[in-house]
């Protein structure tokens, strides 16, 4: 046997590949956690877009690192490692969370999914197996890395309740980060009301093996509604939209970053809710520095929305002799705010211009002196090879929230 064939590959393909690579019109794919998945699947991303936004989009979320969470002490730990409480999370329920580390910086997010009074399955984007086993000692818990056995489908947009309700009983009725096992196509799957795009949404957790049986009959369901795939062009326009943070973009993990300036705490990364319980006598890790951060008041920004003043966008635009572009393209990299003096006041780390609200927008660390909705700053974007400092208002996250999201 030649060498070659007993090493693995080193780029991957999710349970749902076979099916998604005939979908892929453009054959651009990228790399996520050393798996392909595709950037665009149409020869417009704003064509995946509006579906998700006006129909129903398929987005295979396979990827995600996966870790089940099981035995007596398991609740007891997730509450000692977790930001979040998880005791708040009932059996049945999945709950968007993060973790810190001892000094209450940010280390990931992601969501839980509570199956049993002892058994949990924790999301992260990546790997982190061996930071939670580092802080098992002491508890009767156990840890697996079990990423390879499931395969993970978002159905999401207006339609995904009405695509899945027909394959799937219970689904109509669940609420909002709800769990609920049962049955599509006579294979048993796990079905959450959550997703990374700020819409009504659902995302379908099926065993490797059966993956491509479940994925057939979701298609076959959704084509007539309008269903199409979507790739993280599409994503990353829906995510800024909602205000929903990304790894390495919006924030950097504590454990890699290589100084204060790229980490960030829950208060800062505008997830301050999620330690109101901060003052209580939860022992998690890093609640003792977070707690000192808000008596203190050391936050040094929050992550707000910005809206971009289209008036002066035009105006300028118009000076230098330009049609004033509506780029719907993500742009994930720091563009930086000033006040009316052009001293720096932070920076952004996502824009675009939104087809649904019809403005460009951020998001945006800004002072906590400007975080008010209505506030004003300057955002600096170059025009004719030079930089120009447009109006932008202060708006709360997120930008963009319909109502079904969470009816």
């Amino acid at each position: 046997m030649a060498v070659a064939d007993t090493i693995a590959p080193m780029i991957r393909t999710t349970p749902f590949h076979e099916r998604l690579s005939c979908l892929n019109e453009t054959g651009l794919w990228e790399h996520w956690s050393n798996h392909l998945v595709a950037t665009r699947y149409q020869m417009s991303e704003k064509f995946e877009y509006f579906a998700i936004r006006n129909a129903a989009g398929l987005f295979d979320t396979s990827p995600l690192y996966k870790y089940r969470i099981h035995g007596r002490d398991a609740e007891r730990y997730l509450a000692g490692v977790l930001a979040r409480d998880i005791r708040t999370c009932a059996i049945g329920q999945a709950q968007y969370t993060l973790w810190c580390d001892d000094r209450g910086f940010v280390v990931e997010d992601g969501v839980i999914l509570r199956h049993a009074e002892d058994d949990f399955v924790l999301t992260a984007a990546e790997p982190n197996l061996a930071w939670f086993q580092d802080l098992a000692a002491g508890y009767d818990v156990a840890i697996d890395d079990v990423s390879d056995e499931w395969g993970v489908l978002a159905i999401q947009g207006p339609r995904s309740r009405s695509i899945l309700a027909g394959l799937a009983t219970g689904v109509d009725k669940l609420p909002y980060f709800g769990l609920i096992d049962t049955a599509i196509d006579a294979v048993t799957v796990h079905v959450t009301r959550t997703g990374y795009t700020g819409d009504l949404g659902y995302e379908v957790w099926v065993r490797r093996d059966d993956a491509i049986r479940v994925f057939d009959a979701i298609w076959e369901a959704g084509k007539p509604k309008g269903l199409i795939p979507f790739g993280m062009t599409a994503l990353y326009m829906a995510r800024i939209e909602a205000g929903l943070v990304l790894l390495d973009v919006d924030f950097k993990s504590s454990r890699f970053a290589w100084t204060d300036a790229d980490r960030t705490t829950p208060t800062e990364l505008g997830l301050g809710w999620m330690v109101r319980d901060v003052a209580g006598d939860r022992p998690f890790l890093g609640r003792d520095a977070i707690r000192r951060e808000i008596a203190g008041k050391t936050s040094r920004w929050k992550l707000s929305g910005l809206v971009i003043d289209w008036r002066e966008y035009e105006r300028i635009h118009d000076r230098a002799g330009l049609i004033p572009p509506k780029d719907h393209t993500p742009i994930q990299d720091e563009y930086y705010i000033y006040d009316d003096s052009l001293a720096q006041l932070g920076y952004a780390t996502s824009q675009m211009y939104s087809p649904m609200l019809q403005r460009h927008i951020a998001l945006a660390r800004v002072p906590l002196s400007l975080t008010a909705p209505g506030s004003r700053v300057k955002l600096e974007l170059a025009v004719s090879h030079r930089y120009e400092y447009f109006e932008a208002q202060v708006a709360r996250l997120p930008l963009f929230n319909p109502e079904r999201r969470t009816a």
